[in-house]
């Protein structure tokens, strides 16, 4: 019976190893189609937006829940994987807007290097201290869902009332939020909450595109040079 458990408990190791090992080789790959993507996004026109901000958002935000409908439906076949690139694709096209507001700074990119470096250095010291601690941060779930529902209430509202401090404050908030939700998401799969590798890949995918985005605006706000 010990010899059974043990022998269960290696394999159930094994498999979850395994859900994270591919999971963090995906992740690797949605980075390509993101920046093909981005750059695709800085060569196109994004005029309509300064027309119609609010209308230009929400059909950004919705062709993204859209599309991430799809993953899921088709998350345990091959096209799952095409959806998820496909995903990752066209929110690097949607960075387009915050890269080019970003390069007309005079230390755009520089800024734009010190965010990738950011979310890099918090991505992989979170990873690594869920899958090294083999603590269970799956407590925090609820939490994250309910802080996570009032961000996008508040940046929803903030569309119409265009209040820089009420931006800064969401930003802030929301490099918090991702950031314990990449905690969440490692230890999940860790510990064998998330078993599908593509649910898994989007999940950090997300977490890592919104605190791109968040730490991005932050530095332009505090550290942008003008002309």
């Amino acid at each position: 019976m010990q010899i059974q458990t043990i022998t269960q408990a290696g394999s159930l190791a094994a498999e979850q190893n395994k859900v994270l090992r591919n999971t963090y080789m995906m992740l690797a790959l949605t980075m390509i189609p993101t920046v093909i993507g981005a750059f695709v996004g800085m060569s196109m026109s994004f005029a309509f937006m300064a027309q119609s901000p609010i209308m230009s958002s929400l059909l950004m935000f919705g062709a993204m829940i859209g599309m991430m409908f799809a993953v899921t439906a088709l998350r345990n076949s091959v096209w799952g994987v095409v959806a998820l690139l496909g995903f990752t694709f066209v929110a690097g096209v949607f960075l387009g807007p915050i890269l080019q507001v970003a390069l007309h700074l005079k230390n755009g990119a520089q800024l734009i290097g010190l965010a990738a470096g950011g979310t890099g250095i918090i991505f992989f010291s979170l990873a690594t201290l869920a899958t090294v601690t083999k603590k269970d941060f799956s407590f925090m779930g609820k939490f994250l869902f309910i802080g996570l529902i009032l961000l996008i209430i508040a940046s929803l509202a903030n569309l119409f009332f265009q209040i820089p401090a009420m931006s800064l404050t969401i930003s802030s908030i929301a490099v918090l939020i991702f950031s314990a939700y990449i905690l969440f998401d490692v230890s999940r799969i860790v510990h064998g909450g998330e078993t599908n590798y593509v649910m898994a890949t989007l999940g950090l995918f997300l977490n890592i595109y919104n605190l791109f985005i968040n730490l991005l605006s932050l530095l332009m706000a505090f550290a942008g040079e003008r002309d």
